[in-house]
């Protein structure tokens, strides 16, 4: 495929479709990409891996780069305190915080849960379908159980969640490469209304605190023993950021693993057949189909990426999508190997900004997978796949379907 004017601001449809062909044409003819905003585009493994775990060349704090996105907006202050975009101290202090909520007693009482949900929902699914109502996959099955899980940990009320999947999407998809006025708004609003919300729900749970073993929340206001606390603007767009980040990643694993078991009829069988595959499964789901496909740094001196040299304060996009399927890391990377061992693919990231989350994610994906297997071996979708037209972040909008 030939390269042209390839630009993440301005993509034909068929790359939302497909974006393989042209992650193949980069690594193969333009690995570390000069893009026409100024940025690089990285898409080979080792040259992802390298930036990943050179944490003082390639900085993850995004002041300098989103003011003129966004300007002094709601959107801008969001993206700029979360814990993903930013370096140390605050991420060492955010992350601490979330990983020692995230205990092996804590994921144990989540797991727990995850079961109940999955059957939960199946059974909403199966009485919907007996109803005479089509099936979604994706709004009654995939973005259901992150919700209710990341609400869990959160201690939002049931009666509260309904808003919070459409915020969720309004403030990541603010994300993508090129935005319209329209969703700069709705993102600007989403994360106005977010603020609002929390801000009651901290005052409550301020005067009636939880678990901090369990309860994320009550664990983020209360500190670490060290002393180490979060000031009220880092607490209130941290708790943004574990909502949205617990719920499109998840959503989107699930929702691509119920279309890759629906294509490929051979692994689906054999993970029926043999359900202790189910965690390399979902690696493989992760590498094939990575939800997240684009990762951000900026570097803060001179680099040599790839053999290129790239000035101080270029910014620099990684290719997680291309790298997960880079050759040179993967034997036959496009093919769909659920017993694929070792699979070091980079969907949660890695180095310091490994996602905290992880853990939580494949946990979710895994009893889904199982669950939905289980249940409705012969499951099937009725409609073509109505897939999300975001670069960023690689999902599904729509899968309607029969159990």
């Amino acid at each position: 495929m030939a390269l042209g004017d390839f630009d993440l601001r301005d993509l034909p449809a068929s790359f939302y479709a497909d974006p393989f062909l042209t992650y193949a044409a980069l690594r193969e003819e333009d690995p570390v990409r000069l893009m026409p905003d100024g940025s690089y585009l990285l898409s080979r493994y080792s040259d992802c891996m390298a930036v990943y775990r050179d944490t003082e060349t390639f900085s993850s704090d995004k002041h300098a780069e989103f003011l003129p996105k966004y300007g002094e907006s709601p959107l801008y202050e969001h993206h700029t305190t979360s814990l993903v975009f930013n370096d140390p101290p605050l991420h060492t202090r955010v992350r601490k915080t979330i990983m020692g909520a995230l205990s092996t007693r804590a994921l144990a009482a989540l797991e727990r849960q995850v079961e109940t949900l999955v059957e939960q929902l199946l059974d909403n699914m199966a009485a919907k379908q007996s109803a005479g109502q089509s099936v979604d996959f994706v709004a009654d099955f995939a973005s259901a159980i992150p919700i209710e899980v990341i609400g869990n940990l959160l201690g939002v009320p049931h009666g509260d969640r309904g808003p919070l999947r459409d915020w969720s999407l309004a403030i990541l998809g603010a994300l993508e490469p090129q935005l319209t006025d329209e969703e700069m708004r709705r993102g600007n609003a989403a994360v106005e209304d977010f603020l609002a919300y929390l801000r009651t729900l901290i005052a409550d749970r301020q005067a009636n605190p939880g678990d901090p073993e369990q309860d994320l929340l009550t664990r983020l206001l209360q500190g670490e023993e060290s002393g180490a606390q979060l000031s009220e603007q880092e607490l209130l767009h941290n708790c943004i950021f574990i909502l949205n980040a617990g719920h499109e990643t998840t959503t989107n694993i699930i929702a691509s693993a119920v279309v890759l078991f629906f294509e490929h009829n051979k692994a689906r069988q054999a993970l029926i057949h043999d359900p202790a595959l189910i965690d390399c499964a979902i690696e493989e789901c992760l590498r094939y189909e990575s939800p997240n496909q684009l990762g951000n740094r900026i570097t803060t001196k001179t680099a040599n990426i790839g053999g290129k040299i790239i000035e101080a304060g270029s910014r620099i996009t990684l290719c997680i999508g291309a790298a997960n399927r880079d050759p040179s890391a993967f034997e036959n990377p496009d093919t769909f190997d659920i017993a694929r061992k070792p699979n070091r693919h980079l969907a949660f990231a890695s180095g310091a900004h490994q996602c905290a989350g992880m853990h939580v994610a494949r946990m979710e994906a895994r009893l889904a997978v199982i669950g939905l297997l289980k249940r409705f071996p012969a499951y099937r979708l009725t409609a073509p796949p109505e897939r999300a037209h975001r670069a960023r972040f690689r999902g599904f909008e729509r899968l309607v379907g029969q159990l």
